[in-house]
């Protein structure tokens, strides 16, 4: 499949389309479950994501260790943009994405499936669990900070 055919299947619409933003977010936010919202989000980005990551890393791997690496690695590319501005990266879209990465598998597990619930019930679903990730990064990202200061400063000590 082509990536004009991958978008035009996501979105409903050609690329060029100017109703293809519209569709991207109507139909990713009002997924029907979480891991539905990945199928829909940024259909440019998750094809590469699909045939460049997810694709060989099934050679080695089940698709649930795939799925995360593909989402680990697109934290990884998100951090690589943060580090050309500037100069520094804290890991943060990493841990955010497999945090997001684990959340479709939980909720595949779970089987979760809002067919038949509001478009806005469903958005509001598939946002608090985005929101929910980023909160719990914000906290991993702070109590690592945390952690890597004290150990800093006890090396310090110790060394001098």
């Amino acid at each position: 499949m082509t990536l004009a055919e991958y978008v035009k299947k996501r979105n409903g619409v050609p690329m060029s389309s100017p109703r293809s933003l519209r569709n991207n977010l109507y139909r990713s936010l009002g997924a029907k479950n979480f891991s539905t919202f990945w199928k829909y989000w940024n259909p440019i980005f998750g094809y590469y994501l699909g045939q460049k990551v997810f694709r060989p890393s099934r050679v080695y791997f089940s698709k649930s260790v795939s799925l995360l690496i593909t989402f680990c690695v697109c934290g990884l590319l998100h951090d690589l943009v943060t580090l050309l501005f500037r100069g520094s990266t804290s890991w943060f879209f990493t841990i955010w994405f497999l945090l997001m990465g684990s959340a479709v598998l939980i909720t595949r597990l779970l089987n979760h499936n809002f067919t038949e619930k509001k478009w806005i019930v469903r958005a509001l679903f598939n946002l608090s669990i985005i929101l929910f990730c980023f909160i719990l990064t914000l906290y991993l990202t702070k109590v690592a900070g945390t952690f890597g200061s004290f150990i800093h400063k006890y090396l310090s000590g110790v060394l001098t």
